[in-house]
This record gives C-alpha cells, sequence and structure tokens, in this order.
C-alpha cells in the first residue's frame, strides 16, 4: 500500500520519466530493495488462451554481412525469443520474463536505481515454459518487433497467446535499440540509437535496420541450415510480421523489402515518410492503435497519409481507452501493482482481450485463411473498438 507522502513523489516521478512498466516498480519501492522477493511480488501477464501450451528459447544470431549501424563496429547481432505450441507438462522452468541486468540500467539510465527495486519488473511471471516439448506440426511464423528504447519481453503476452493457438512467434530485440538487452558473454547493450534517432532521418534509419534485422532472421530460421533445433515447425509460406511502435512501423518497409512477409500489422507505430516506393504488393496491413491514433487524432498523423497508398485488404482500428502501450503487457503489470492510469482507463485484462482478439483474428485469416469476422466492423461486444475508413 502506499500511505507516504515520500512514496506518492516518488510515483509521480516515476509517471513523468519510465514507460508505463516501470510504474509498477514503483509501487515496490516502499520497501527496501534487500527485503523483495521477487517470485512474491512479480505480477503475472494473462494466460494463453489457445488450445497449446507453449514453449519457449532464446536464440542469438549475428549477421557478420553487415556492420552494426549504431556501434559503427562489429556485426550486428539479434536477441530472439522464440514461442511455439508445446505439449502440455513439458518444460523445465517458466520462461524469464527479464533478467535484473536488463532492469537495471533502464533505471539508471533514468536516475531512478535508488528508488525501483529492478527485480520486481524483472520478476514478472510468464506462461511458456523453457525446454517444453514441440507439438509436431507446420505453423505460420509471426515476427514481433518492439517499440523503441522497450525490450522484446514487452510483447510476451501477445506472443504467448499467439503460440497458443497455434503460431511460432519470433520477438526480436534489434542490438542498441532498447534502453538495455541481455546478450552472451554477460553483455548488456544499452541505446545507442537514442541519439541519432533524434536526427532528421532517424526514424527511417531505424525502420530500415530493422527491416534489414528481419529479413536476415528469416534466411536463419527457413534457409537450408537454418538456425533453430525447432526449425522444422515453421512453413515458410505463411509469414507476417507485426510490432509495436517502431517495431510495428518497421512491418511496411519490411514487406516492402521482403516478398516472403505476407501480411503486417502496426500497434500504434508512426509510418516511415515517405512510402515506400515499391510498396507492398496488395498483401494485407492492419493499422491497430490507442485512441490518438484515430483520424484526426494527436498521433500517428502519417497513418492517414499511408493510407490511400495501401492497395489490399486493410483495416484501421483503435481502441477507446487505451495508450500508446495498450497493446503491449504494461496495462496489465500496472493493474496488479495498483497504479491507475487515469489517461487509459481499459484494464490489463480487457486491454490484452482486445489485442489478442484482433490480432489473431488478422494473422487467422491472413496466414491460415480462417473467417474472421470480428474484422468486418463494430460489435457490441466490443464498444471500445472503433473501425475507420477515411
Amino acid at each position: 500500500m502506499i500511505t507516504t507522502r515520500r512514496t506518492v513523489a516518488a510515483a509521480a516521478l516515476l509517471a513523468l520519466l519510465l514507460p508505463v512498466p516501470l510504474l509498477a516498480a514503483s509501487a515496490a519501492s516502499a520497501a527496501p530493495a534487500a527485503t523483495v522477493d521477487a517470485r512474491a511480488t512479480g505480477p503475472e501477464l494473462p494466460a494463453p488462451t489457445g488450445r497449446f501450451a507453449v514453449g519457449s528459447e532464446d536464440l542469438h544470431l549475428t549477421d557478420r554481412s553487415r556492420t552494426d549501424p549504431w556501434a559503427h563496429t562489429g556485426p550486428r547481432e539479434l536477441m530472439v525469443t522464440l514461442r511455439y505450441p508445446a505439449q502440455r507438462g513439458t518444460g523445465r522452468a517458466p520462461a524469464p520474463y527479464l533478467s535484473t541486468e536488463e532492469a537495471l540500467p533502464i533505471l539508471v539510465r533514468r536516475g531512478l536505481d535508488q528508488l525501483v527495486d529492478p527485480a520486481v519488473l524483472a520478476a514478472t511471471r510468464t506462461h511458456a515454459r523453457v525446454g517444453a516439448r514441440p507439438v509436431q506440426g507446420r505453423y505460420p511464423l509471426i515476427v514481433l518487433s518492439p517499440g523503441f528504447t522497450v525490450p522484446r519481453a514487452t510483447l510476451t503476452s501477445l506472443a504467448e497467446d499467439l503460440a497458443s493457438r497455434g503460431y511460432v512467434v519470433a520477438a526480436v530485440d534489434h542490438a542498441y535499440e532498447s534502453d538495455a538487452t541481455a546478450f552472451p558473454g554477460g553483455r548488456v547493450l544499452t541505446c545507442l540509437a537514442c541519439e541519432p534517432m533524434e536526427r532528421p532521418g532517424g526514424h527511417e534509419a531505424v525502420t530500415r535496420t530493422r527491416s534489414a534485422d528481419v529479413s536476415f532472421l528469416l534466411d536463419r530460421l527457413t534457409g537450408r541450415h537454418p538456425a533453430w533445433r525447432h526449425a522444422g515447425l515453421i512453413d515458410p509460406g505463411r509469414i507476417a510480421m507485426g510490432g509495436h511502435s517502431i517495431g510495428g512501423a518497421s512491418a511496411l518497409p519490411a514487406m516492402a523489402a521482403d516478398p516472403r512477409i505476407r501480411a503486417g500489422a502496426d500497434l500504434d507505430g508512426g509510418l516511415p515518410d515517405p512510402y515506400p516506393p515499391a510498396g507492398i504488393a496488395g498483401r494485407p496491413f492492419l493499422l491497430f492503435g490507442s485512441a490518438a491514433s484515430a483520424p484526426g487524432g494527436q498521433s500517428n498523423g502519417d497513418w492517414g497519409r499511408t493510407w490511400p497508398h495501401l492497395d489490399g485488404w486493410k483495416r484501421w482500428i483503435t481502441v477507446d481507452g487505451t495508450d500508446h502501450f495498450g497493446a503491449t503487457d504494461f496495462p496489465a503489470i500496472r493493474d496488479q501493482l495498483g497504479l491507475p492510469h487515469p489517461e487509459a482507463p481499459t484494464s490489463g485484462p480487457r486491454a490484452a482481450e482486445l489485442t489478442r482478439t484482433y490480432l489473431a483474428a488478422f494473422f487467422d485469416r491472413h496466414l491460415k485463411g480462417k473467417p474472421a469476422p470480428v474484422l468486418d466492423g463494430p460489435r457490441a461486444e466490443a464498444p471500445e473498438v472503433r473501425f475507420h475508413t477515411p
């Protein structure tokens, strides 16, 4: 319970300076860091809704054909978490959310490491299990790319749910584009791309880099000598990409550059401008965002500029009562730790339910050929969801 003036002030400071999941960490900061039991206090993500259990495995990939554009030295590296349909009752342990080594630099960067115990955020409980035996079959592949400065872990709830519904999901951390990403050898890479991102053309530079990252990832997952031991689960003819914020924005240039990507979804991300000259050849694209991303809203005005160029199946959907992080894990984490967000009153479970429902319907329709009536227009059971046809 937050009862002291000092704790309230700390929470207010966090609200101003941190992404939403770190608001959750502030609720536990009233206790001394040494007394926090991460397993007891960590929030739990919503359970997956599909018929499969979920397995999880991390993969480190190195593209020696490219020099890292942000470090200007060494090859380009990716950290990937693969989630897949798994046999129930198998696996060694629940998959970790974040390491404290990844959480701590996020706090240090903002000068808040004395106020927040990084173990609280790191201890968020997931539902996938490390080393679980896969359910044999051939499944569509979905690549998920996170928002700028935040790690791939922030899309865990969506990734686990899609895997439980019969997808292989590859969530990617792009080196030097988040506040902290743990790589093998004890390295924790910080955000070298943050300063270039603020320069003219920085947004497009990041989306181009991520586009190349995704093509390399597809090569390593579906090529003749795949890097992942369970790569046989992937159907290389059914691939899609989605992501949050700039991760979602990167889906458009990735599709323009790589015809293997059959569908794309942007979760509240500003799209690159201008529109890729090559276009995406009539492939489906979903715009799914907060109320601020509605036509005439406060953000993502480039959706209106891009909309006429999307020449295939398309939808522009927004969800009232959510903020920029509404499609990520953040609402569920902050709810459980008692930190309401007045500008985004939709509950964490409801935000997760809507995100999962509409994203799964989109991928089901375009990768599995299944009917998806929820994408046809407004529904009485989802009054928060608005369809736009500008």
